[in-house]
């Protein structure tokens, strides 16, 4: 399967926004309205995981790559890490983001 198969827009489970395909060569995996995501991958853009959780966005770090939200599922309780959207058509809700790092008290 390639990248653009992959990379697929969808029905936001949680808030029921629109979201679109990342337009910045990426992977979409969360929603950039509310930031939560589902539980589906293994690896990226995969969709073989079988748990289909909500993933909920928990907390934000920085890394040597790029900055990102904290997950864990509301199902199984793993956690992951994914990129924040950015440069693309549509990006991360800003005010959100920084909603989540206030709640972390990281600023």
């Amino acid at each position: 399967m390639g990248r653009n198969e992959e990379n697929r827009g969808f029905t936001c489970a949680n808030c029921g926004c629109e979201v679109l395909p990342l337009t910045n060569g990426s992977y979409r995996n969360h929603c950039p309205f509310c930031l939560w995501s589902k539980h589906v991958d293994c690896k990226p853009g995969d969709h073989a995981n079988t748990c289909d959780g909500m993933m909920e966005p928990i907390g934000f770090q920085r890394s040597k790559k790029k900055d990102q939200l904290v997950y864990r599922c509301r199902r199984c309780g793993m956690e992951k890490v994914n990129r924040i959207a950015e440069n693309t058509m549509q990006p991360d809700n800003f005010d959100v983001l920084l909603d989540l790092v206030k709640q972390q008290n990281l600023m």
